[in-house]
């Protein structure tokens, strides 16, 4: 809420509406770059202001520039993934690292 009333030049909540939250969420992706889950998060906290602490409808916000989540690689490799690795082993490389995956030690 400091952000936000900061960055509105010190005015009351009580008297903007959903175009000035609008334009912080719009400051918040856009110029500081925040993650998605700050933004959410922001999003949220004035949601709950303008409609418990305030008792005031907050209004349609419209669109505005969304934070971009990161694309998340996969943690584990899926069973075709490590197929293919393991054909791409020869030698004694091969057995063992087959014995290691079907044992379940690749957890460890």
């Amino acid at each position: 809420m400091r952000y936000f009333i900061r960055f509105h030049g010190v005015r009351h909540p009580a008297s903007m509406g959903g175009a000035e939250v609008r334009a912080f969420l719009e400051h918040l992706a856009v110029e500081r770059r925040v993650a998605a889950a700050t933004q959410n998060q922001a999003l949220n906290a004035l949601v709950f202001l303008y409609r418990h602490v305030l008792d005031q409808p907050l209004g349609d916000i419209g669109e505005f520039s969304r934070a971009k989540r990161p694309r998340r690689l996969p943690v584990v490799l899926s069973h075709e993934d490590v197929m293919r690795v393991l054909s791409q082993l020869s030698g004694p490389m091969h057995p063992t690292a087959t014995l290691m995956y079907g044992s379940g030690l690749r957890l460890i």
